[in-house]
């Protein structure tokens, strides 16, 4: 069977380490445990990256170390994903004060996830931004793809 394609954006990572939000830390953990079995394919951007390296140096070598424990894609960004994220913004999905968002988007379109996860409920895991992602896959000629947060994804089979 074919692994489901996850981009997982900076706020996923960032909660592996959040000993201030213990509930959603423990979730990302549980996500992060099947990440590591190889039950999913895993894209994460430089975005992620950019982003992780505004962190304090204790945050970031945390990151960073825990990023060495699965297997991902890095993806770059381009012209293409610059496209996306702008046509994001032209259609008022979201505002060029959240690029680096668009860019997350884009980079998870770009990359043929099926999926992005992501914590940040504010500007990502909404249904204003889900249905307007829908249209620019649509505009675009990509394929769909949803948004969720890491509860929505993992497997809590009892």
């Amino acid at each position: 069977m074919k692994k489901i394609k996850l981009y997982l954006d900076t706020s996923v990572i960032s909660a592996l380490d959040d000993p201030e939000k213990p509930e959603r830390m423990q979730e990302t953990l549980d996500l992060w445990d099947e990440i590591k079995s190889g039950k999913y394919e895993i894209f994460v951007s430089d975005v992620v990256f950019d982003e992780i390296n505004k962190c304090t140096q204790q945050k970031q070598d945390v990151l960073y170390s825990l990023l060495e424990e699965i297997e991902y894609t890095n993806i770059q960004t381009n012209e293409t994903i610059k496209a996306i994220a702008n046509e994001i913004i032209k259609l008022g999905i979201l505002k060029q004060k959240h690029r680096d968002d668009c860019l997350h988007i884009g980079s998870a379109i770009y990359g043929d996830s099926d999926c992005i996860i992501s914590w940040n409920f504010r500007h990502l895991v909404n249904i204003k931004t889900i249905k307007g992602v829908r249209v620019v896959t649509g505009i675009l000629n990509y394929k769909t793809i949803d948004i969720m947060s890491p509860t929505m994804v993992i497997n809590k089979e009892e």
